[in-house]
């Protein structure tokens, strides 16, 4: 899953992409609202974490902009006021939760699993197709011969494979969705990846495979 991280303290921001990232999320981090509109222009993200005191444009005009233009992607807002009137009104504006500054990095994984789980993508922890098994909890990837551990773009990949199963996945979506627009990785890296995971799943005896659709992309397939 790819998040948006909007906050302008750049320390923190910092510490909690690392987190983020060992956790197997994809990230992009802004550090102010103008910019954070600017990236939510390309619809490419999973869940924000939006901080309401930034620069240029506020945290709860960033979440109120969003919503007028109907996108529904989930919203954790932060911030270091603690009034009531500020959590009603960014509730209110649309965000799915809220969490005050400081916090514990393990409240904030929690919360987000929990928004997650109101989504259609997130509505369990284990995704399926033949007989392989995702577990996005354990990032483990399973068959009944045994099982793999991926690494943190193995697993982003095979999710995203696994949520739109017998779909073709074009390849720059791949690049775009789990390396980021910013990102200066070439698109062989994709083919790389694949070509892990085409060897995962043959080691697991899979019943799926990955296809090649020439020009166009990539989609997991029962055989």
């Amino acid at each position: 899953m790819r998040i948006l991280l909007c906050e302008d303290e750049k320390e923190l921001s910092n510490a909690l992409a690392a987190i983020l990232k060992h956790n197997h999320y994809a990230v992009d981090a802004v550090y102010d609202g103008a910019e954070a509109l600017s990236y939510l222009e390309a619809d490419n993200y999973d869940m924000v974490i939006l901080d309401i005191m930034m620069p240029k444009v506020d945290g709860l005009t960033v979440l109120k902009t969003l919503r007028e233009k109907g996108n529904s992607v989930p919203v954790l807002l932060l911030t270091a006021k603690t009034q009531v009137g500020d959590k009603v009104q960014g509730l209110d504006l649309g965000a799915n939760d809220y969490m005050t500054k400081p916090f514990e990095t393990e409240e904030l994984l929690a919360r987000l699993r929990a928004m997650t789980r109101g989504t259609g993508e997130g509505t369990t922890s284990l995704l399926t197709l033949g007989n392989i098994t995702l577990n996005r909890a354990t990032f483990e990837l399973k068959s009944p011969k045994g099982v793999f551990r991926l690494a943190n773009k193995e697993f982003q990949m095979m999710e995203l494979f696994l949520i739109n199963a017998k779909h073709i996945i074009p390849t720059e979506r791949f690049l775009e969705k789990i390396w980021g627009y910013d990102t200066e990785a070439e698109i062989n890296v994709v083919w790389v990846y694949i070509s892990y995971l085409r060897k995962k799943l043959q080691s697991l005896d899979a019943n799926i495979q990955i296809k090649a659709t020439r020009n166009t992309g990539y989609s997991l397939e029962e055989m």
